[in-house]
């Protein structure tokens, strides 16, 4: 498919049903029928594995490797780890927090509010350890000088709050509840500024909204697979610079080492890693079945690429949100890289609402969508009808009104 022409709806390349309205990847991605099939040839495979070479364990999460690297412009395709989950890859942060250039007693840790907890935790210890603090940053206030975006806002508050005593900035591209956009490229060059790390979870975002490494320059990027990279689940990649080269692993797998496909010489110890990044793969990384699912779905996130993946949701969902905001909801305005996204949105609910009941209405209609704290969660992807979107807004009129 052209890079130039715009999406048109993908549902036929899914097993989802007329009657089914999922509008919530940010939740889990369902596998198009390509990362299905690819699943169904690996079971087959492994049920005769007479014939598998050393190689083989190495050689899918090459491709995987190279193909997540083209979607997020990654010129060095070494530096990608296979991990299971975003705790591992913060882990791996904080296991090596300590190995930072500069790092004192004091310093901060710097966090966005209402951040999903595997970003929040993997601070609470390290912190204690090295006698460091954490700075949460949270969302301001709707009724604090309310002619300015919140977006806005929480990216200024954010960048002021990165000084010569940040040691560490954790944020995401989008917030995993609301739909924010926070930007990373001022966010790491004022990170960079004052010599702070930069760790970025690209779960809700990195594959449906464009990421171009060169441009951040973090010093890590996490990514789980199973929702905007449209893959399994317990599989994830993450990105880990210059400052994690000669780091500490989590895990000591042998798989990680220099000559490690030679298997006739595995008791021959081998001390040194193999470069960059495969020392912070976890344990059989190898991924026999799950691998080639992500392989394929990364493969077709290539071609339709992130950019036509925004236009297509932006499209989607135009004529919903003049409904919902006569309706009371409130939605974050589209202002580039501090505004919202479209493929993942936050609607603020009325005051009156019932969350929980909203959600529980659309949900015996069939649509599917997640209710956060006070904010109802729409994530449509590709595989999205402007049916799914009518049923939607049908359903909001006759609860909200």
């Amino acid at each position: 498919m052209s890079d130039t022409l715009a999406l048109t709806c993908q549902k036929h390349l899914f097993r989802l049903p007329n009657n089914i309205h999922y509008l919530n990847c940010a939740t889990r991605s369902p596998f198009s029928l390509r990362v299905e099939q690819a699943g169904h040839d690996a079971l087959t495979q492994q049920a005769n594995p007479f014939g598998l070479h050393p190689d083989d364990f190495f050689s899918g999460a090459v491709r995987v490797r190279a193909l997540f690297s083209a979607l997020i412009n990654n010129p060095d395709p070494d530096r990608i780890a296979v991990i299971p989950s975003v705790s591992y890859g913060m882990g791996v942060v904080a296991r090596n927090l300590s190995r930072k250039p500069g790092l004192q007693a004091g310093q901060r840790i710097v966090l966005i509010g209402d951040e999903f907890p595997s970003d929040v935790y993997a601070w609470d210890r390290v912190s204690k350890e090295l006698g460091l603090s954490i700075d949460v940053v949270s969302m301001p206030s709707r009724s604090e000088d309310a002619s300015q975006p919140l977006g806005e806002r929480w990216n200024e508050r954010l960048l002021n709050a990165i000084g010569p005593d940040t040691a560490l900035v954790v944020v995401p591209p989008v917030h995993w509840m609301y739909g924010t956009r926070f930007d990373l490229e001022a966010i790491g060059e004022r990170a960079r500024s004052v010599g702070a790390w930069l760790a970025v979870d690209g779960t809700q975002s990195v594959g449906a909204l464009q990421f171009d490494l060169q441009a951040v320059q973090p010093d890590a990027l996490i990514c789980v697979g199973y929702k905007w990279l449209m893959g399994p689940y317990s599989l994830g990649l993450a990105y880990y610079g210059p400052a994690f080269d000669d780091g500490i692993p989590l895990e000591e797998g042998w798989a990680n080492r220099l000559d490690s496909n030679q298997f006739h010489r595995l008791t021959e110890y081998q001390p040194a890693y193999r470069p960059k990044a495969y020392r912070y793969n976890v344990g059989e990384s190898t991924h026999f079945i799950q691998m080639p699912m992500l392989e394929a779905a990364l493969t077709q996130l290539n071609d339709w690429k992130p950019e036509r993946i925004q236009a297509y949701t932006s499209m989607l969902l135009a004529n919903a949100w003049p409904i919902l905001e006569t309706l009371g909801c409130r939605v974050e305005p589209v202002n580039g890289a501090r505004g919202r996204s479209h493929h993942l949105v936050g609607v603020w609910l009325p005051e009156q609402a019932d969350p929980m009941a909203v959600s529980q209405a659309l949900q015996a209609r069939n649509v599917s969508v997640s209710a956060r704290a006070r904010v109802l969660r729409i994530a449509p992807h590709v595989y999205n009808t402007p049916d799914d979107v009518t049923v939607l807004t049908d359903v909001l009129q006759e609860v909200l009104r």
